[in-house]
């Protein structure tokens, strides 16, 4: 199974225009995303789908592959199916969605979707990441997406409020959702062509969408947590662990 990264990447951002070319010691964000990602075993190819020649010539520059999408996308996940289409991937493929903002992703992280696919084949066709948190602020932080999930590791929600909810105690575990995808390219242009959902438009998050229409999400909890770049303040912490790293 062949398998394809694509970042999708815009310079448009109601919080931070621009965000994937923030500079971060020395290098801009979208290339922190790339190299990161290179550094994982089993992907046969990396690119950032982008609609901007501002973000097409950065990542040329560096050495990396673009794809030019509409400028009329919707979502990072309606700019990755332009992508597969530009770039014709097989039906089969494997495409991991790893968020522009994560420029200190671990490449474990991709390698651990890449088997979990292998692993199980043709048990599903959409997987994501977490990692439980510990902090009270990050637990209750709403910009930290939470998710819970069944005893088979199947999605059940996700939010931006703390799920779940310990009504007595607070003495149990609680995942953040981490911003990387893999699914089939089958799947993926399924999941694009789904009407919006309620709750996805409540939460504004579209891995909702797949749960709503009744599809199944497989989660693997990871050991790495990958900080996301939200606002001008997240790229001086990511710079601070960078230095520690």
């Amino acid at each position: 199974m062949a398998v394809t990264l694509i970042i999708p990447a815009r310079f448009g951002s109601s919080r931070f225009p621009g965000k994937p070319l923030a500079p971060i010691c020395g290098k801009p964000m979208i290339q922190h995303v790339y190299e990161r990602a290179s550094l994982a075993k089993g992907l046969d190819n990396i690119y950032v789908a982008t609609d901007d020649e501002r973000i097409k010539q950065a990542v040329e520059s560096f050495g990396g592959k673009v794809v030019m999408t509409d400028s009329n996308a919707a979502s990072g996940t309606d700019r990755l199916e332009q992508a597969a289409q530009i770039l014709n991937l097989a039906e089969d493929e494997l495409i991991i969605n790893l968020q522009g903002d994560q420029p200190m992703i671990d490449p474990i992280c991709i390698e651990q979707l890449i088997s979990l696919f292998n692993a199980n084949p043709g048990e599903f066709e959409m997987a994501t990441l977490g990692v439980e948190i510990f902090s009270e602020e990050q637990r209750n932080d709403p910009m930290l997406v939470k998710m819970v999930f069944d005893n088979q590791h199947h999605a059940i929600y996700f939010s931006r409020n703390r799920i779940p909810y310990g009504r007595d105690t607070n003495d149990y575990p609680v995942y953040k959702h981490l911003g990387i995808y893999a699914y089939t390219r089958r799947f993926l242009h399924t999941f694009a062509t789904l009407p919006v959902g309620r709750l996805e438009d409540l939460e504004k998050l579209e891995q909702l969408r797949a749960l709503e229409n009744g599809h199944k999400i497989k989660i693997a909890i990871g050991a790495f947590d990958s900080p996301e770049v939200d606002t001008p303040a997240d790229i001086r912490k990511c710079e601070q662990l960078l230095a520690i790293d």
